[in-house]
Parts: C-alpha cells; structure tokens; sequence
C-alpha cells in the first residue's frame, strides 16, 4: 500500500512531493558546503601558518649544553628537515670610517648584535635574509646598519667587543631582515611581555669567523654570547589549526624534557599556530553565522512547503479514515512520504554539494561535511511532512479533520510579543557593543590574537527574526480589506475591493508565505552586501599594504625615483608617482618618514578617512599642501612625546651632502593612523618636496604605479626594467593580498560569497516562486470555480496578481528594510575585522539585479501555473481534490 500511495502521490500531488524535496536539498547542499568550506579554511590557515615562519623553532642553549647532544634530542622529538647552530652576541657598537682626506667621517653605532650564520644558513631559511647589495657570503650588514655606518661593500667596519679591544672586518654585502622580530626574539622570556623591539644594528657573518672574533669576549664575558638551534622541522601537522598547535607545543616540550632544563624552545610556529588557531574561530563563527541563517531559511521553506499542504493532508487523513484505515497505516503512509522525501532530498543535495564542492569549497566532502548534513536532512523531511500527519491523526473526528476553515486566535509569539523582545535584544546588544568600543576580534600590535565573544551575534540575528515577525505583525495590518484593497489597485483595477476581501479570509497563510519572503530577501540583501563590502576591505587592505596595483621598492643605494619615466612608459600603466622613504630619528627613537605630493597622491593610492585622526583624507591633504614644513605623526608618537598640535618637532635626518645627521625643524599637524606601506606603529608623513630640499637629496626611494591593463603584465615588466639594480622589488596587488589573505583582518570569503549569494538566490526564488505556486495550487478549485463561472483571464488575473502582489511584494519591501538593518549591523559589530574599517556600505548592484530578476521570474512562472490549473475542467479538480 506504500507504493501505491507514493505512486498516487507523485501523480496528483507532484508539486508537494518535489518541493518539500527541494528545500531538503537545499538545507543539505547548503550545510555540506558550508562544513567543508570551514574545513577547508581551518587546512588552509594551518597550512599558510606553516608556511609564513621563517624558523619553526629557535633553541635557546644554555652555557654549558652541548650543541651536538640538543641536536640529537631535537631529532629524536620528531622529524627534522633541517638543524643548524647559530650564534648570537652582543657588542658595544660598531664604528666606520668612510671617506678620503678632509671629507673623511666617522660613524660610532651604539650597542649592536653579531651573528655567526653556517653554511647554507641562507638557503635553509631564505625568508630570513634578502640581499640588497653585495654578495651573501662574508661579513653582512643590515640595511639600517649600513646607513647609520654610511659603509657599503669593501669597506672597513670596527667591532667593539666586550673584554677585548675592537676589530677590523671587511663588508662583503648589505642585507635586509624582513623578520627580525622573530630573528631577535626574546626565547624563554615570560609570557604577557610586550614583543622586544628588534636592534637597529645588527652584523650577519660565517659562523668560522663569528667563532674566532669572539673568542676573547667568550672568555672575558661569556653572558654576552650565545647559542641558538635553527629548526625546520618535518612533522606532519594536522588540518585543524588547533591541533597543530597542540601537537607542536607537545613537541616542543618533549624536547626541553629530552634537555633537562639545560634549552629552551621558542617555538616561533606554535606561535603562528596559537594566532592561526584563534582567527581559524574567528573564521569558523563568521562563516557560520552568515551561513546559519541561509540553513535556518531553507529549513523554513520546507516547512512552508509541508504547510501549505496542511489542508490536502487533512483530507487524506479523513478518506483515509472513512474506508478504514487505522491510527498506525495513516501514520505509516506519512513516514512513507517523510521517508521518500528526505531520500530525494539527501540524494540531490548531498550529490550537488560533492558535484560543486571542488570548485566552491575548494575541497572535497568529508566525512563530517556529509555525516551532519544528512542528518539534518532527515530529521527535517521527517519534521515537515511526518508532524502534519500526527497532527491529522490526533484530531478527534473526520468532521473535524474535514473542518477547513477554523477560528483560530492570535499565535502564541504574537501574544507574548516575541518580535519586540528580540528587536529589543538587538538594540541592547549593538548599543552595548557598538557604544562600548567593542571589537569582535581583538589583535594586539605584534601578535595576532582573537577574542570572541559570541553574544555579538545575537544583534544581527535576533533584528533578522524580530523584524521578519514585526513584519508579520503589520501584514496583519495590511492584509485588512479596507488597506489591502488600495495597495492592490495597481495590479487588481477595479476588482480590488473583492480581491482584498478574499486574501483577508487567507491572511495567516498569505502572511506565512509574505514572511518567508521577507526572511529570504533580508538574508539575501544582507549577505550580500556584507561579502561585497568585506571583498572591497580585503583589497583596501592589500592597496594599504602594496601602496598601489604595482609598487616599486628601491633603496638609498639603488631608488626607484630615477625610474619613474620609464615605468610610467610600460603599456597599461595609467599614472606614476614617486614616493620618498626614509629614516628620522624622533628624540633616539629611529623611525620611517615617508614624503608624498598632496596634490597627485590619490592618483594612485587610496586614503581612507579613517587614516587620520580628526580629519578626512581630503582635508590631511590639504594641511599638507598648505605648508611645507607640515608633518602628520603617528598616534603611538604623540603619545611617547606629549605632542600637541602645532608643536614644532625637530628630527635628525641623513642630509646627503654632508653625509651627517642634521637637525630639522617640521610643524605637527595632525595625528596619522594608519599610510601605505608604513609599519603599523610609528612612522611620520610630510611633503616630499620639503624633505627632497632640506636633506638634499631629491631622489625617491619609491615608485606606486596605478595600473588600468594587466597587473602581472606590468609586474613582470617593471622587474625586467629594474633587474639591474641591485636590492629593487616589485610588488603587486594580487600577490600581496593573496599573502595576508591568513591575517584576521583579511579572511577570503570569495568561496563562501559564491556559496551563500548562489544559494540565496535558489531560496529566493524558492520562496516567491514555490510557496506562491503551493498556495494558488492549493486554491485553483476555486479559481477552476470562477472559471466556470464565466471569470474573464483578466478579472481571474486580478486575483493571481492580487495574491503575488501580496506575498512578494509586501514581503520584498519588508525583506530590503530588515536586510538593510542586518547589513548595518553586521558591519558596524565587525569593525574590527576590516582593517581600515569600512566607510560605508558597498551595495552590489549586479548581484542584487539579479536576485529582483530570479524573485520577478519564479513569480511569473507561479501565476502562469495557476493560470492553467484554472483552465482545467470543474470536474478533475473536484475530483483530484
């Protein structure tokens, strides 16, 4: 008898059947891709936190530990790629002599370090050093080290030892360390100090030579030299970022039990892991918060599929009581449809997840992203279609399960007003947040670390359900035939009193359908917005970052300025603009100062108001022009220096004719938060032509390129422009965002955008299109009757378009106000995920084009349905229903 049902059921119910199978596949598809989006994205931080460490681990040695017994402990904890001895010492300074005759200076640094790098130290760990000039074999200097000796490749520089007179080494080549900060970090040191800031002076040498010059400063002060294992190791890390940092702590420790106190482990990648971990929960609740409600929506379409069906199965229940079937086979019947159901539901959504999977989620379906999905699936497709029946059952008589029309009461929310109290919950939660300076993810300077706190997410969610309730609280209102019939005169002209009369007698199920609507649009309208203002962010960050689309990094031994014709000359490039880079001491504190024109900097990089304390981009660059000497000083300045605005701050800057420091004189007007490619703590701005006339030196360190053709046509380019110069780098937009695409601030949502906007547009269009096709079906054997009756196609159209009218267009409007608020407040609580915050909402017109398009062509294709249903003869709907 089973079969014989389903069979019946798919043959005059059709639409039922396959639309409660649609939403159970969406719900499916929708979860499954979610799960392994986030499983994707947990794989791939851990892997790019691997990936970003310059040394995994830096073992500290005591004085008296033997290199070679920490080596072999090392290599028993785990698998080693690579281990390599450096050393590490502190002297007094370094001091040079540069130049000839009377134009001959002397540079003395103060206290420096000394480093004794082996063989092949450079390419084990070739994100620690970057050669700029020279070779990287002999006696190195770092880049700042050389400029404050003035010394380069063949010249002479004094080591001033401790315990032992200085000397003399030969400069074999100048160095960059890009990552100094964990070159230099403090192992050992107690965890909540603030990060060392790295020294300024610093000499890179064979670890042979390292050896023999401090061997009478190891004698006379053997606290100042030490020894470090460099380690690169081999263990395989698993997928999820937090089980890679407990494995690797676990490693580390194991070591340092190996070594009985006598090393210790600074382990530079259970650092990174422990950052990876807390942005990988950072991630995993983003995308789970704006995936959840697109489960939640499709859930809601199943049900209101199952629901509109309601009448249907209360008939059925009584025929099928009327000859004679039990309590027991009604119910077996209805687990035979939930059953059928949720098996077409599972197959078509778990099938179309794994089918989109590759592509979306960039990953195929485990085990967990099918496990869980699935069994939501059923327990909805039995939660739909199984509890209508049950409900059938229970009622008392068959005239009571033939009883269509029943008086029913407010609903239960409506009674306890459960829209004002989670509108009020929103407000209370954002006001809270929003007002108290709130961040979601919390990233202290130098470390990157999350703290969440996920009552942050009650806002947006509760405003998303409160307001879809409101929503149906006023569509009570408005579905009165008094109001009802001056909305619908548009589409039902002189019928619309009529119209209004008979879409009053169906207001709860016209309002259910409204609602659901209204929660598909909000969710749509709000993800979207919120992935395409959150996409731009990420590319603001990497323009913050790069400067420019293609940014050009010279050095004072090898500019970019010089170049600037011949880069502004490279097809697709459509502007060019030279940028000054360089080095001032504020009191004894050595910080960048950069120099641009305020006239053309915009032309080709990007500032934000956000930038500047107290003043737009457009009015800091204004202060600038207006006089020369104007100087905006980063906010971590002021504070260290108890500036005021106007103050006269005085630097010492390299002037380059008398290759000496000299003091100069600037006007502090405004504080400066953030600039491209300046650090994040202290840097100042000033206007380049000041800075080119009072150091003497015109020539610009850098070159920002605005590109209008092909970035990595223009990269490849301008790399092949400036291959002789020793030092130079090319950087472009892509590559750059895609490096810091790890960071809290710039998590890529560009696979979950495709997910969440392509699904939302399936649910939107399910939920005009379905659940308007399922209440015209359920109704056309009165619209069969009116046809009958002699209803002209444009006195029934009135009462199809009244009706789509209705539910989508009242439920649109109400969808765009609830989705603009969600919007709003989502970006406003996650200010601290952009990194600058984000101006305004950036609307996507295309996307949001075709979602009005897929919601305007479901509703055709709906009344186009019951426009034919209706033509159908008195009799077959009489007897179908």
């Amino acid at each position: 008898m089973n079969a014989t049902w389903l069979s019946g059921l798919l043959r005059r119910r059709p639409l039922r059947i396959w639309g409660s199978a649609a939403g159970v596949a969406l719900t499916v598809a929708f979860l499954a891709l979610l799960l392994a989006f986030v499983s994707a994205g947990r794989a791939n931080m851990t892997l790019r936190a691997a990936q970003s460490v310059p040394v995994d681990w830096q073992v500290l040695l005591g004085q008296n530990a033997s290199v070679s017994e920490a080596e072999k402990a090392v290599r028993a904890a785990t698998a080693v790629k690579t281990v390599l001895p450096v050393g590490y010492a502190d002297v007094k300074g370094f001091r040079a002599t540069t130049g000839t005759g009377a134009s001959a200076t002397t540079q003395t640094t103060g206290a420096g370090k000394l480093l004794g790098l082996p063989p092949g130290y450079a390419a084990a760990f070739p994100a620690e050093l970057r050669s700029l000039v020279g070779s990287t074999d002999g006696v190195l200097l770092s880049q700042q080290t050389a400029a404050n000796l003035h010394a380069g490749v063949g010249d002479s520089v004094n080591l001033l030892r401790y315990g032992a007179p200085p000397i003399a080494v030969k400069v074999a080549g100048v160095v960059d360390l890009p990552n100094a900060d964990s070159l230099f970090q403090a192992v050992g040191a107690p965890k909540g100090l603030a990060p060392q800031a790295p020294p300024d002076n610093v000499i890179l040498m064979p670890r042979a030579l390292w050896d023999s010059v401090l061997a009478p400063q190891l004698l006379a002060r053997p606290d100042t030299v030490r020894q470090q294992l460099h380690v690169r190791l081999a263990t395989v890390l698993p997928n999820d970022p937090g089980r890679a940092f407990a494995l690797v702590g676990k490693l580390a420790n194991n070591v340092e039990a190996r070594l009985a106190g006598s090393a210790v482990v600074g382990n530079t990648l259970g650092a990174k892991l422990d950052g990876a971990r807390e942005s990988a929960l950072y991630a995993e609740a983003l995308f789970l918060f704006l995936g959840l409600p697109g489960a939640l929506l499709a859930a809601a379409l199943t049900f209101n599929v199952a629901g509109a069906s309601a009448t249907q199965r209360l008939q059925e229940a009584a025929l099928l009581r009327v000859r004679g079937a039990s309590d027991t086979r009604i119910v077996r019947l209805g687990a035979a449809e939930a059953l059928s159901v949720a098996a077409v539901g599972l197959i078509v959504g778990l099938g179309v997840a794994a089918l989109l999977a590759p592509s979306l989620a960039g990953t195929s379906l485990d085990l967990t992203s099918v496990l869980w999905p699935a069994l939501t699936g059923l327990a909805l497709a039995l939660g739909a279609v199984l509890l209508p029946t049950l409900a059938a059952v229970r009622s008392s008589s068959v005239v009571a399960q033939r009883q269509a029309v029943r008086r029913t009461g407010a609903p239960l929310w409506q009674r306890f007003n459960l829209d004002f109290i989670l509108l009020m919950i929103a407000g209370a939660v954002f006001w809270r947040n929003a007002a108290g300076g709130y961040q979601l993810v919390l990233a202290p300077e130098g470390v990157a670390k999350a703290s969440i706190q996920f009552e942050a997410f009650l806002a947006p969610l509760a405003l998303w359900l409160g307001g879809t309730l409101l929503a149906l609280r006023l569509m009570r209102v408005l579905l009165q035939r008094g109001v009802l019939s001056r909305l619908l005169s548009p589409v039902s002209g002189r019928l619309s009193q009529i119209v209004a009369a008979a879409l009053e007698r169906q207001g709860p199920l016209l309002g259910r359908g409204a609602a659901l609507v209204a929660l598909a649009a909000a969710f749509a309208l709000s993800t979207s917005i919120f992935n395409a203002t959150y996409n731009d962010q990420a590319r603001v960050d990497a323009v913050l970052t790069n400067g420019a689309d293609v940014t050009v990094t010279g050095n004072a031994a090898a500019p970019a300025g010089p170049q600037l014709a011949s880069l502004k000359a490279i097809p697709g490039v459509a502007d060019a603009q030279p940028m000054t880079h360089r080095f001032a001491y504020v009191g004894a504190d050595l910080q960048d100062i950069y120099g641009i024109d305020p006239a053309h900097f915009t032309n080709v990089s990007h500032l934000a108001d956000s930038y500047f304390k107290d003043v737009t981009a457009t009015q800091a660059l204004a202060k600038l022009a207006a006089r020369p000497d104007a100087l905006f000083v980063s906010q971590e300045t002021v504070n260290d220096y108890n500036l005021s605005l106007g103050d006269a701050v005085r630097l010492r800057l390299l002037n380059a004719k008398t290759n000496q420091y000299q003091v100069v004189s600037f006007t502090f007007v405004g504080v400066v938060r953030e600039f491209p490619t300046a650090p994040k703590d202290s840097f100042l701005v000033t206007n380049a032509a000041y800075l080119a006339q009072i150091t003497g030196n015109p020539v610009a360190e850098v070159a920002l390129l605005k590109v209008s053709g092909n970035p990595q046509a223009v990269m490849s380019a301008a790399q092949a422009l400036t291959s002789t110069l020793p030092g130079i780098q090319v950087t472009d937009l892509n590559t750059v965002r895609g490096r810091i695409a790890s960071n809290l601030t710039a998590v890529n949502l560009a696979g979950l955008s495709r997910i969440e906007l392509g699904f939302a547009a399936l649910l939107l269009a399910g939920a005009t299109g379905l659940v308007l096709a399922l209440g015209l079906a359920e109704r056309r054997r009165t619209f069969t009757v009116l046809n009958a009756l002699g209803a002209k196609p444009k006195q029934l159209s009135a009462f199809l378009n009244g009706e789509a009218w209705a539910v989508v267009g009242f439920g649109g409007v109400f969808g765009l106000v609830i989705g603009l608020l969600v919007a709003q407040t989502l970006i406003k609580l996650l200010q601290g995920v952009f990194d600058p915050p984000p101006e305004a909402m950036l609307l996507p017109w295309l996307y949001l084009g075709v979602l009005l398009l897929s919601a305007v062509v479901s509703t055709a294709v709906a009344v186009a349905f019951a426009k034919r249903a209706s033509g159908q003869k008195v009799t077959e709907v009489l007897r179908a229903s």
